[in-house]
């Protein structure tokens, strides 16, 4: 248990736990960093449905699109958006300045890895024309990377770092408990799944939306406060990209909410994916669906899709909105035979099942090989339902098409947002010295951007504090 020089141990290897690991090799040469990542290391990430070895999902044990060096991220549509308006609540704790200024920080890094630097603007008469239908467009400058870009830009990071004589990286690598040792307090110990004990100073969990259910197990059993009970349920919704080109042309991704009229509910449109494709995501063996869209003029679709999604705010004593999201999930799961649904909206709204023959009639042709044609009402809660097909008609009121018939409609997507521990402003674990939690993963971020920022922003502390006492 010699630890000669001071050594952090940073659980996760997406884009906030790099940036941590990154600025902390950068800033300091006294220390050391090893990073443990529970999947494959990113040029090893190989999905069989990207591949096109599989047409549908074959529920690897590690899912190389949420799992492995570089995060669920690497395989994102790699947009980028310079705003405290949304992407994470870090402005809930750290001035909005600040964040932006970490936001920042980050994109230069990336961009010095080959991202590139073309932002699309705000634009004030796209939301003039949202606000005279109810509907309201957040705002902010925003980067696309594209899918394969991104992945380029990422491979280009990682390299860099492992460049550090004093950086060492684990993958496959499973972490099963943290815990100070009983002979010093100071010292943590790391435990893997093959038995094997790491010893580390500091300890900062970056753990990703894949290890968030090990990362609240972990504060459960260390008595650490977690709060959260919001979860978004709804649909990939694809359509023909010339419905919302004149959007994507001007302003790339438009992230509107509405407020239906039926419930009262708030609905969010995002993840626009121009000419891109749906995906299917395997997290612990339930399937979702999400969005792609790449750069090279090549791997354009003729279609565009975004999700659509119904925000659940649960009261108590309800507290598990991750287990109620993945059980809607699984129904899905179950009446496709183990796959997702896709179904016409035209089906959906006169109450029948889209079947092979309606599916093959289709103006829209799907972009997610091996999607199930069925019956989104056999699996999807009324409200959300009647939430989604609102929104969908409010929609079309800018951008006409939207409520065609033909537009296809996936499910189930869902983003849970991970139960956020209990931390001081510097994001250390309360009463638990030396512990920190980034990212994603602990309920702070929901964006390459501000996961980006978070880990800078607490390497920052991390020098400028634990290891600058030490030299005292």
């Amino acid at each position: 248990m010699n630890i000669q020089n001071k050594k952090i141990a940073i659980i996760g290897g997406g884009i906030s736990g790099l940036m941590a690991a990154y600025r902390l090799l950068m800033r300091r040469d006294d220390i050391e960093i090893i990073l443990l990542e529970r999947g494959k290391d990113i040029e090893k990430r190989t999905c069989p449905i990207l591949t096109k070895v599989s047409d549908r999902c074959l529920k690897c044990k590690q899912c190389a699109i949420m799992e492995g060096v570089a995060g669920a991220g690497a395989f994102s549509d790699g947009k980028y958006n310079i705003t405290t308006e949304f992407g994470g609540w870090l402005q809930e704790i750290l001035p909005d300045e600040v964040v932006l200024d970490y936001i920042e920080q980050a994109d230069k890094i990336l961009v010095e890895n080959g991202a590139t630097t073309k932002r699309f603007k705000p634009s004030n008469e796209l939301k003039k024309k949202c606000l005279q239908y109810d509907l309201h467009m957040l705002q902010s400058e925003c980067k696309h990377l594209g899918t394969d870009a991104n992945f380029d830009t990422m491979v280009k990071f990682v390299n860099h770092i492992k460049e550090f004589s004093n950086f060492s990286m684990r993958t496959s690598a499973e972490v099963v408990n943290v815990y100070d040792s009983e002979e010093n307090n100071n010292v943590k110990v790391v435990e893997l799944a093959d038995g094997e004990k790491i010893y580390a100073n500091i300890v900062i969990f970056a753990v990703g939306r894949a290890g968030s259910n090990f990362l609240q197990k972990w504060c459960n059993d260390n008595k650490i406060m977690l709060s959260n009970n919001q979860v978004d349920i709804g649909v990939r919704v694809e359509l023909p990209a010339m419905i919302w080109e004149d959007f994507e042309k001007k302003i790339y991704e438009p992230k509107i909410f509405y407020t239906t009229k039926g419930y009262g509910d708030k609905v969010r449109m995002f993840c626009f994916n121009g000419r891109g494709e749906v995906v299917a995501e395997n997290t612990s063996g339930v399937l979702t669906v999400n969005g792609h869209a790449y750069e090279a003029e090549e791997k354009k679709t003729n279609n565009t899709n975004f999700a659509l999604l119904s925000t659940i705010n649960f009261t108590h004593p309800f507290h598990e909105p991750i287990e109620y999201a993945r059980h809607v999930a699984k129904l899905a799961n179950m009446i496709t035979g183990g796959g997702v649904i896709v179904q016409r909206l035209g089906d959906l709204e006169i109450g029948r099942r889209t079947d092979d023959s309606r599916l093959a009639k289709s103006t829209v042709k799907p972009s997610l090989r091996g999607a199930v044609a069925g019956d989104l009402s056999l699996c999807m809660p009324k409200r959300q339902l009647d939430n989604i097909i609102e929104t969908l008609h409010a929609l079309d009121k800018i951008a006409p098409g939207t409520a065609n018939g033909d537009t296809l409609l996936y499910g189930i997507e869902c983003k849970y947002y991970s139960a956020r521990p209990e931390t001081d402003l510097n994001f250390q674990l309360v009463g638990k010295p030396n512990y920190y939690a980034i990212g994603d993963g602990a309920g702070f971020t929901r964006s390459l951007a501000q996961a980006a920022a978070h880990g800078l922003y607490v390497a920052d502390h991390i020098i400028n504090t634990e290891l600058e006492s030490d030299n005292e």
